[in-house]
């Protein structure tokens, strides 16, 4: 071994200079051409930072008007491309498996040294849908972000229009901190392939995480109308309807969705989602669970100025506390306080009636 070592170091020394040193095994698995070439056709390994590519050379020939921004994420320390550690590209199913281990053990490993509150977004699912005349991909996302091992993570699903629209929303907002963000741009051809979808789950992941990454769009009210608006109307539609065990689980969704968000709006969704979860878990029998919604809600409202629904909560922490033989005095007595100051009719509206009227835009 140590031969072959010292015949290769004579016979670089002997060449035209330091950079021809023969190649070995490792170097002829990985060579640097076939690398760069497949990064490019899948558009999809990580190298440095755990962050996605958005674009592919197949993205530049069937899109010339494509425009890709630099990676607000990427490494600033002068590193390329070429000095990471090779890997091969991920193939097929197997390859989405891999990146998604990829973000989990990056997100694990950075969690401490990080942003403290960054969420992380991954398309679990992607399904053709025929609605004719309309055909369109759906993609299943879920949020995750820091908190309880056991905490549920939300889950969204939303259309390439929807991504659309939320991006030029941004733009017209916030022109500077969205220059450095890229979008993936229409395809004239090739939009139900396995590979295009592929790699527009990773760009949509790689979108959501750097509007999370800028303080001041991940706060954005189109933002969270993006994440919420949808899961919401859908609820109060079920609810509406009488569908109360399927509006039940888009409810506590919307719930999970504004705990790994945060409610930089005020309180009025958050509340507008309890009084969803009261309503439903009430019509299906949990006395126990509506109760303990109402008085999340009540916690909310503190000692706040009346709230249209603080009475309708108050009235049914109430009905429920005296069904559940338990004590019902002090929200009696804040109810009555509010009665009696004219700020409230008597008897004050039920939840549902007020779900039913509440307009979500």
């Amino acid at each position: 071994m140590a031969s072959r070592l010292l015949h290769r170091l004579r016979h670089a020394l002997a060449g035209d200079g330091p950079g021809e040193v023969a190649a070995g095994p490792e170097a002829e698995q990985f060579p640097e051409s076939s690398e760069l070439e497949d990064d490019d056709a899948e558009g999809l390994s990580s190298r440095l930072s755990g962050t996605l590519s958005f674009t592919s050379a197949e993205d530049d020939e069937d899109e010339d008007d494509e425009e890709a921004g630099p990676d607000p994420l990427a490494p600033r320390d002068g590193a390329s491309e070429e000095d990471a550690e090779p890997s091969p590209p991920p193939d097929g199913p197997r390859g989405s498996q891999l990146l998604t281990r990829q973000l989990q053990d990056f997100w694990k490993k950075s969690r401490n040294t990080l942003v403290p509150q960054r969420l992380l977004f991954e398309v679990t699912s992607a399904n053709v849908v025929k609605d004719p005349p309309s055909k369109y991909v759906l993609y299943t996302l879920t949020v995750m972000g820091p908190g309880p091992p056991d905490r549920q993570p939300a889950q969204i699903s939303r259309r390439y229009s929807d991504f659309e629209q939320l991006h030029r929303s941004l733009q017209r907002q916030f022109r500077g901190p969205m220059a450095a963000i890229s979008f993936p741009r229409k395809r004239l051809r090739r939009n139900f392939t396995a590979e295009t979808i592929a790699r527009r789950s990773r760009a949509f992941e790689q979108f959501l995480g750097h509007l999370q990454a800028v303080p001041e769009l991940r706060h954005a009210p189109d933002l969270q109308d993006f994440f919420l608006l949808p899961e919401l109307r859908r609820a109060q539609s079920l609810t509406c309807t009488g569908l109360y065990r399927e509006a039940l689980v888009l409810w506590a969704n919307a719930w999970q969705l504004q705990t790994q968000l945060g409610t930089p709006l005020g309180p009025d969704r958050p509340l507008l989602t309890l009084a969803g979860l009261a309503v439903c878990h009430q019509e299906l029998e949990d006395p126990g669970e509506a109760r303990a919604c109402c008085e999340r809600a009540l916690q909310l409202l503190g000692d706040k100025r009346p709230h249209p629904f603080l009475a309708p909560f108050l009235e049914a922490h109430v009905r429920l506390s005296w069904r559940l033989g338990l004590d019902k005095r002090q929200s009696e007595a804040w109810l009555q306080a509010l009665q009696e100051a004219g700020l409230t009719p008597k008897p004050p509206p039920s939840l549902k009636e007020l779900l039913i009227k509440e307009v979500l835009d």
